[in-house]
């Protein structure tokens, strides 16, 4: 399966506005583990791609992309802005000459973060919930269970990245709050496949 231009944009129209509703909520679980300040990092980066996109109408998906990564590098303090912005402007890159399939697309996204943020699953970031997205979607699989299931795995993980690493053995019992609005990414993208 492709995402087509309009349900691209319904995506993440669907994720910019659920990630403003829940602004006070990413910002409690980052306050737990890390600085507090997700939220409204992550607001801030939203509206700048709404804004953005308001101004000048993304033509394709991979403009859509760019235009979504390049908000959220220049506006979204923190390790956030650069993960969530290496992910779309790798997508962005892989669809300019064609879009490829969603499964692929969200297998890029994911690398980009792993590179970018030089980790991998089971280090309570942002990507144990891009991972098991990815998988379930080559397979087939996704749904809101498998989302929910990889977003709550990470309270069990010991924290080795992140601001969150210096709680070491303190980090288990809270969720990852990248995970969390990664969470609300592939929620809004169910919604739309």
């Amino acid at each position: 399966m492709k995402l087509e231009l309009e349900q691209a944009q319904n995506w993440l129209n669907e994720f910019f506005e659920s990630i403003i509703e829940n602004k006070d909520l990413l910002n409690e679980l980052d306050t737990a583990i890390g600085d507090g300040d997700h939220g409204t990092n992550m607001e801030r980066g939203v509206k700048a791609a709404q804004e953005a996109l308001q101004n000048k109408p993304a033509t394709d998906v991979a403009k859509l992309y760019m235009t979504t990564a390049m908000s959220l590098v220049n506006k979204v303090g923190g390790a956030s802005g650069p993960l969530y912005g290496t992910a779309f402007m790798d997508m962005a890159k892989a669809v300019k000459s064609e879009n490829i399939e969603l499964a692929d697309l969200i297998q890029i996204g994911t690398d980009g973060i792993k590179r970018r943020g030089e980790s991998d699953v089971k280090m309570k970031t942002m990507i144990d919930v891009w991972q098991p997205v990815a998988d379930s979607l080559s397979d087939d699989k996704l749904n809101s269970e498998v989302i929910e299931k990889a977003l709550n795995n990470t309270k069990d993980i010991v924290a080795t990245k992140g601001r969150a690493s210096y709680l070491g053995e303190q980090s288990v019992g809270h969720l990852d709050p990248g995970a969390k609005s990664s969470e609300l990414l592939f929620k809004a993208l169910l919604n739309q496949i």
